[in-house]
């Protein structure tokens, strides 16, 4: 007799729940994309006035970001390198990494000369002060501050 002619029907079904739910963890099921795709927020205050966009960026190399503002449109661009240290047979790799880019629209216009960047604990911060009128053309790039 097998393990599965033990099974009640209670405990069938919870084992082929379980394997669905295994099956849609493989990434060529699940529909992800090779590389990774951090987290973005972003919130407007009043005072001061500015938009701010915060990307979850932990394990990112500083110097592999790129961050470009034109007109309404926030590019965060980089990647996040996996170790290639020999020697290492993986038991499990859930980690993403890869090239990435994040595409932000922006409700507002922004001053993009006072914009600042600042990565801090795996977090990268873009302040942009709100512009007091629209800035004509161009493609402005913003320097990270690390911390």
């Amino acid at each position: 007799m097998t393990r599965r002619d033990k099974l009640t029907p209670e405990g069938f079904h919870a084992e082929i729940e379980e394997l669905f739910s295994e099956l849609w963890h493989v990434p060529r099921f699940a529909g992800r994309r090779r590389g990774f795709r951090p987290e973005v927020d972003s919130y407007r205050t009043d005072d001061p006035p500015q938009l701010t966009v915060v990307v979850e960026l932990p394990g990112i190399d500083v110097r592999s970001l790129t961050i470009a503002l034109s007109e309404r449109t926030l590019v965060v661009a980089g990647e996040r390198s996996r170790d290639r240290s020999g020697g290492r047979v993986y038991q499990q790799m859930e980690i993403d990494y890869g090239p990435f880019q994040r595409q932000v629209l922006l409700g507002e216009d922004v001053d993009p000369q006072e914009a600042t960047a600042r990565y801090e604990h795996g977090m990268l911060t873009i302040t942009l002060p709100l512009a007091a009128k629209p800035v004509l053309g161009g493609r402005f790039a913003i320097v990270v501050e690390r911390v």
